[in-house]
């Protein structure tokens, strides 16, 4: 799409589409530029393993999501290829690293000061021996 001129291959209709897919293209191709400028090795040198982990699972997904749309455009039916498990075995993983995330971000429990505050905020009824001997105490005096 060489600047604004409309070409006669395709459809009038669809040309904002193509403009735009143009774009998302040339900002995805930023992108791997900018994350290929870093030595990988380095990047992970200063994350934590689950950050690491994040990291390898996010660019697994994202080559194998660019080999999907690669397929169809191929003609091939992406659903019916191999790189469909890979992406659910992907998203697999990145559910349980999400699941971990949340258990580290979860309150601890402080089992002594939650059985404190529930034994004090419990109703304890008196015994009925003990009002009776606290009166028959107090009459004689």
């Amino acid at each position: 799409m060489a600047g604004e001129e409309n070409n006669e291959d395709y459809p009038v209709e669809i040309h904002e589409y193509l403009s735009a897919f143009e774009n998302s293209i040339g900002a995805v191709d930023e992108m791997l530029k900018t994350m290929m400028s870093v030595s990988r090795n380095e990047l992970l040198q200063k994350l934590d393993p689950l950050e690491q982990a994040k990291v390898d699972l996010v660019s697994a997904y994202t080559l194998n999501s660019m080999f999907w749309v690669y397929l169809a455009t191929q003609g091939v039916n992406p659903k019916e290829h191999p790189v469909k498990q890979e992406l659910e075995r992907i998203r697999i993983y990145m559910n349980r690293v999400k699941e971990i995330t949340d258990k580290k971000k979860a309150g601890k429990l402080d089992r002594g000061a939650a059985s404190r505050f529930v034994k004090n905020a419990l109703w304890e009824p008196k015994p009925r021996n003990a009002s009776k001997v606290a009166n028959k105490g107090k009459s004689k005096s």
